[in-house]
C-alpha cells in the first residue's frame, strides 16, 4: 500500500512510503493549527519524540502490549504531523538535516509498529544483561528500554550503583513474562535462533555473581537468582513454542526497499544492493588473487603463536597505524584516540580456537585495528559530544549503520591504498579477505530477507564465498551474524553499501575542491566527516558538498 508521509513544506523533498500504516490519519485541532519555523521548536519537538520513544512500564518493565501500542498510535501521529508542518526552506542545510534525522527515526517507529515488530516476531528482542559496550554507538539490532548496560558499572558498587543496580535486574521478570504474552509471530529462523540469545543471558546472568562484591550481596544475588530461574522458563517456554513455528523471518523486497530509503536513508533497493555485493565479492576475490600473484615470492606471514608474540605484533600493529595516521596526515589524531585502541588490541587465541577476526588478527592486526576506527568515533563522543542536541546521542533503530560500519569497512582499504603496508606487502591480502567475507555475509543476509533463502542457507554463502575456508573454522559467529541480520534488515549490507556511500561522498567532494582549484586534503575530507557525527552517510554527504543528487532515488519514490 502506498501513502504519502509527509510533505515538507515550500521547497524540499517529497517522499511516498508503502508502510501498511492503519493508524488514525486525522489531524487533530491543535496539530492542524502548528505551524513553524524555528529550529527551537524542531529541537523541543525532538525532545518530546525521544521522550515518547520510551515506552511506558507494565510491572516495573517496559511496556510491548498490542494494547499500549494501539493507544499511543494517535500520540505518535501527533509527533509526526507536528515535524511535517515545520518549514525548513530558509535552514541551513546542517539544519535541515537535522530535521531529516528527525523524520527518519520517527519513520523507524513506524516501520517497527507495522511490519518488523520485533517484540511480536523476535525473542532476542527481550535479551536484557549486556556485558560490554558495542562498537557502534548503540547496541546492534533491536533492543529492548530495558536493558541493564553492565559494563557501565564498577564493581564492587557503590551506594548508588547498587540501587540502579538492582532497579535495572527487576526488569527481567516481568519482561520475560509479558514475552510470553507479545510473542505471537511465526518467524521460523528469528524464533529459533533467538533461543540462543535468551540461554546465553543466564549464563551471564550466573557470570554477574562472579562480580566484585556481588557474591557477599545476599540481596543482589537473590535477585539474580530469580532473573535466572525466569530466564531458563522463558527460554523453555521458547523452546516448547519453536515447535509451531512455521513462516518466513525475512520483511520481503519491497519492505526492504522501503526501510533503506526511508529509515536508514540509503539511495539502494534490494536489487542495487544485490549488484553491489557481488561486484564487491567478485572484486575483493580477483584483488586477493592478483596480490597473491604479485607477493608470490615473498615469504608467507607467520602468526602469532604464543601470547608473548602476539602481544608484541599487537604492540606493533598499534604503534604503526596511530603513527601513519599521524605521520601522513590521514586524520587530526586526538589525544583519545591512543587509549581508545589500546583498550582492544586484544589478546592470545590458540590456533583451533580462532574464528574468522582473529585469525588475520594473528598475523598482522592493522586490517582489523582500522576497523577499530569505531572506538575513536565513540571516544568522540564521549569527550567531544557534537553541539546538535539531535545527534549528540546515538541514533534509533541502527539508522547509523551506514556511517559507522560503513566508514569501519572503508577505512580498511583507504588506509591500505594510502600506503599503510608498504612495508608489509603480504598484509594488503588480509584486507581483501575481509572485504570479500562482508560481501558474502551481506548478500547470504539479502536472500534470507527476500525470503529466498533460510537463514541457514544464507549463511552457506557467507561460509563458501569467503577466501581460505577462514568462516569454517569457527560456528558461532557465522549464526550470530546471519542472526542479527535477519533480525535488522539492512545492518548485514551495511558495512558494503555504507563504504560505497562514503566513497560517493569523498569523490564528491574531492571533485569540489577540484573544481574550485583546492587540493585535496585526506585530512580535511576525514575531519570533516568526523565533525558532522555518526548520522546517515548520505546526509554526511549532502552537508560536506551541498550536494543531493544521490538522494533522488528517495526523493522520487
Amino acid at each position: 500500500m502506498k501513502h504519502i508521509l509527509f510533505i515538507l513544506s515550500i521547497s524540499f523533498l517529497t517522499f511516498s512510503c508503502n508502510t501498511q500504516e492503519k493508524g488514525n490519519k486525522q489531524n487533530n485541532t491543535e496539530t492542524q493549527n502548528f505551524t513553524t519555523s524555528s529550529y527551537d521548536d524542531l529541537i523541543a519537538l525532538f525532545k518530546g519524540w525521544r521522550t515518547f520513544e520510551n515506552p511506558p512500564k507494565l510491572d516495573g518493565a517496559p511496556d510491548y502490549t498490542k494494547a499500549t501500542f494501539e493507544k499511543r498510535w494517535p500520540q505518535f501521529k501527533e509527533l509526526q504531523n507536528k515535524l511535517k508542518a515545520i518549514d525548513t526552506s530558509n535552514w541551513t542545510i546542517e539544519n535541515q538535516v537535522d530535521w531529516m534525522i528527525v523524520w527518519v527515526e520517527m519513520n523507524g517507529y513506524d516501520f517497527n509498529h507495522n511490519i518488523l515488530k520485533p517484540w511480536a516476531r523476535d525473542p532476542a528482542y527481550y535479551k536484557t544483561i549486556w556485558m560490554n559496550r558495542s562498537d557502534v554507538p548503540a547496541h546492534e539490532g533491536p533492543t529492548n528500554h530495558g536493558i541493564t548496560e553492565v559494563w557501565m558499572y564498577n564493581f564492587p558498587l557503590s551506594p548508588e550503583e547498587r540501587a540502579k543496580f538492582i532497579t535495572d535486574l527487576k526488569v527481567i521478570r516481568p519482561l520475560n513474562t509479558q514475552a510470553k504474552q507479545n510473542l505471537t509471530g511465526n518467524a521460523k529462523d528469528l524464533w529459533i535462533a533467538g533461543i540462543r540469545d535468551i540461554k546465553n543471558q543466564s549464563n551471564a546472568l550466573n557470570r554477574l555473581k562472579e562480580k566484585k562484591g556481588i557474591k557477599d550481596d545476599a540481596e543482589i544475588v537473590l535477585i539474580i537468582d530469580d532473573a535466572i530461574a525466569s530466564t531458563n522458563d522463558f527460554a523453555k517456554w521458547l523452546e516448547a513454542e519453536s515447535k509451531s513455528k512455521t513462516g518466513p523471518s525475512g520483511i520481503g523486497k519491497d519492505n526492504y526497499s522501503w526501510y533503506m530509503h526511508n529509515v536508514h536513508l540509503v539511495p539502494l533497493t534490494w536489487e542495487d544492493e544485490v549488484m553491489i555485493l557481488k561486484r564487491e565479492l567478485a572484486r575483493a576475490w580477483t584483488a586477493l588473487k592478483l596480490i597473491e600473484h604479485r607477493n608470490r615470492n615473498l615469504p608467507e606471514l607467520v602468526d602469532a603463536n604464543s601470547p608473548e608474540a602476539y602481544n608484541k605484533m599487537a604492540e606493533v600493529s598499534a604503534v604503526s597505524l596511530m603513527n601513519f595516521l599521524e605521520d601522513q596526515d590521514i586524520v587530526t589524531v586526538k589525544p583519545y584516540f591512543d587509549p581508545a585502541l589500546r583498550e582492544h588490541l586484544g589478546s592470545y587465541i590458540p590456533k583451533e580456537k580462532r574464528n574468522f577476526f582473529s585469525i588475520g588478527q594473528h598475523y598482522d592486526a592493522r586490517p582489523l585495528y582500522s576497523h577499530f576506527y569505531h572506538w575513536f568515533e565513540l571516544a568522540r563522543m564521549d569527550n567531544e559530544p557534537h553541539k546538535s542536541e539531535i545527534r549528540r546521542e546515538p541514533l534509533l533503530y541502527n539508522i547509523f549503520d551506514s556511517r559507522n560500519e560503513g566508514t569501519a569497512t572503508a577505512v580498511e582499504e583507504m588506509f591500505m591504498q594510502a600506503g599503510l603496508y608498504d612495508d608489509s606487502p603480504r598484509v594488503k591480502e588480509i584486507v581483501y579477505i575481509m572485504i570479500a567475507q562482508r560481501a558474502a555475509r551481506g548478500l547470504g543476509s539479502l536472500y534470507a530477507h527476500s525470503n529466498d533463502m533460510t537463514m541457514e542457507e544464507a549463511g552457506g554463502i557467507h561460509s563458501e564465498y569467503t577466501p581460505r575456508g577462514w568462516m569454517k573454522t569457527e560456528k558461532e559467529l557465522l549464526i550470530f551474524e546471519q542472526h542479527l541480520y535477519l533480525r535488522q534488515p539492512g545492518y548485514g549490507t551495511s558495512y558494503i553499501t555504507g563504504k560505497y556511500l562514503l566513497e560517493a561522498a569523498l569523490a564528491d567532494y574531492a571533485r569540489i575542491q577540484e573544481l574550485e582549484g583546492n587540493d585535496f586534503k585526506t585530512k580535511d575530507f576525514f575531519d570533516t566527516l568526523n565533525s558532522i557525527g555518526s548520522i546517515p552517510t548520505s546526509l554526511g554527504h549532502w552537508q560536506m558538498t551541498g550536494e543531493k543528487k544521490h538522494l533522488e532515488s528517495i526523493i522520487n519514490d
